[in-house]
């Protein structure tokens, strides 16, 4: 797939469901926070546009991207009347096996926390290769990945409503 070539949070083909029915909570990691904090914004930004209340977003930040699964679980155990948690870190390649480890972990972690609690747990981590990469995911040339998030919370949370 040619990336490069397009901004990957284009929603002008899809129908992005009102927001205004769903509470939904927001884990953003600490590390790499230049990036996350874009990401987070991007998502904040699109939960209010569609119609989520601010009172309806909770917000926590972590310490970096692997306690995002611990977080999504203490969420849902503590606030069961959430609709969906999104997740929003970033992993950049090293020189070591480190990156690999970390985004298996948090990728299996996220579906596994969407599982046991029956409820959408959506993966808005980044795991680029270099700082670039990230810039151009978050709010750069490639769009902005909080934004894909908070729109597949809602598309979730609409399609647990209604099944």
């Amino acid at each position: 797939m040619a990336t490069q070539l397009k901004n990957l949070s284009d929603f002008s083909h899809t129908t992005v469901p009102n927001g205004s029915a769903y509470k939904i909570a927001i884990a953003v990691a600490e590390w790499n926070a230049e990036i996350t904090g874009s990401l987070y914004n991007g998502a904040l930004e699109t939960l209010t546009k569609y119609g989520v209340a601010q009172e309806n977003i909770l917000s926590i930040a972590v310490p970096g991207s692997f306690e995002l699964t611990s977080a999504a679980d203490l969420l849902l155990q503590k606030h069961q009347d959430l609709d969906a948690v999104i997740c929003l870190g970033c992993v950049i390649q090293g020189d070591t096996k480190h990156f690999d480890f970390i985004c298996d972990a948090v990728a299996n972690g996220i579906t596994q926390v969407s599982v046991k609690h029956s409820k959408p747990v959506i993966f808005g981590v980044l795991t680029t290769n270099n700082q670039q990469q990230a810039i151009d995911r978050a709010g750069g040339k490639h769009g902005n990945k909080g934004d894909e998030a908070a729109i597949t919370a809602l598309k979730m949370a609409e399609l647990k409503a209604t099944v």
